[in-house]
């Protein structure tokens, strides 16, 4: 502890005694401050949560040599192309050499690849939609893992919205993935994958309008 020595005036033979004298320190001000630094990092890590994308990706298969890719349904086969300069193309079924399809160009605006993907997807993405309306007013009370469990059940037992191929040029910029992927999860798409363009869509491609 620290001390505090003092002369005081001493009598008779001039002798003088030292005085000593206890300090203490008043620790409220600094009790206070940790507070507050505790709230100022409790906040500051609340608010500062990573934003994540989630992404569903199959499952590796032990030999990619042997894997075969699973049948599309020409009806139900939708392939967004990603091109430069923000730039969307889309086409319904699929390509073959004798009868190439018309690339329909498109943006991300809400009247453009949105637009389609939810009139191609009305029949789920109404069913989704109604679905949350009734938990919303109270309807339905589920927790929430239930409530992610039964949208999950809702998508896989679609059979008739559009399955969805997502490809990319080689100039594009990330952004555009990102949105494109936002797309899907906005229009409550079920069903999409992510592939590379085959020679008949790089030709397709050539010949779609800038």
């Amino acid at each position: 502890m620290a001390q505090i020595i003092e002369n005081s005036s001493g009598k008779g033979d001039g002798k003088r005694k030292a005085k000593k004298h206890s300090t203490a320190i008043d620790m409220t001000p600094m009790v206070d401050l940790m507070c507050l630094l505790i709230t100022f990092f409790m906040l500051t890590t609340a608010f500062s949560k990573p934003k994540v994308m989630e992404i569903v990706l199959p499952e590796k298969e032990p030999d990619t040599s042997k894997a075969i890719a699973p049948p599309v349904d020409k009806s139900r086969a939708v392939t967004v192309i990603l091109g430069d300069n923000d730039i969307v193309y889309y086409y319904e079924g699929l390509a073959k050499a004798d009868s190439l399809p018309s690339l329909i160009k498109t943006d991300f605006s809400k009247d453009g690849i949105r637009k389609f993907l939810l009139k191609r997807n009305k029949p789920l993405f109404d069913q989704i939609l109604e679905y949350k309306e009734k938990i919303k007013k109270g309807e339905l009370v589920l927790p929430k893992d239930s409530v992610s469990s039964e949208l999950k059940k809702l998508r896989n037992a679609d059979k008739v919205g559009p399955i969805v191929l997502i490809k990319a040029s080689e100039n594009i910029k990330y952004k555009n993935f990102v949105d494109i992927i936002d797309e899907m999860a906005i229009t409550n798409i079920a069903r999409y994958a992510v592939v590379d363009l085959n020679p008949l869509e790089l030709k397709m491609l050539e010949a779609a309008p800038k």
